[in-house]
């Protein structure tokens, strides 16, 4: 029985490390896309409005993923701090 609790609590510790890994990773996608400014000789048409509400819809879904992936880190760490309290 002891080894089963040993080997979740491994388990829960990489599945922690993976979270915050994947949280990192989708905050990273969401900084490196940025919105272009227009210069004041161009001409600002639909087109271009399109192009930045895209941007930041992607940016807010990848905000999103980033920080549901934070919560699941945190969840999954307190799970194993609390096994780990048990044991």
């Amino acid at each position: 029985m002891e080894q089963l609790w040993s080997g979740l609590g491994i388990f829960l510790d990489f599945a922690t490390i993976i979270a915050s890994a994947l949280a990192a990773w989708f905050w990273y996608l969401a900084s490196i896309q940025t919105v272009h400014r227009v210069h004041a000789s161009e001409t600002f048409d639909y087109h271009d409005l399109n192009r930045v509400i895209v941007a930041i819809n992607r940016n807010a879904i990848r905000n999103r993923r980033a920080a549901l992936a934070s919560a699941v880190a945190a969840a999954l760490l307190a799970i194993d701090v609390g096994f780990a309290s048990i044991m």
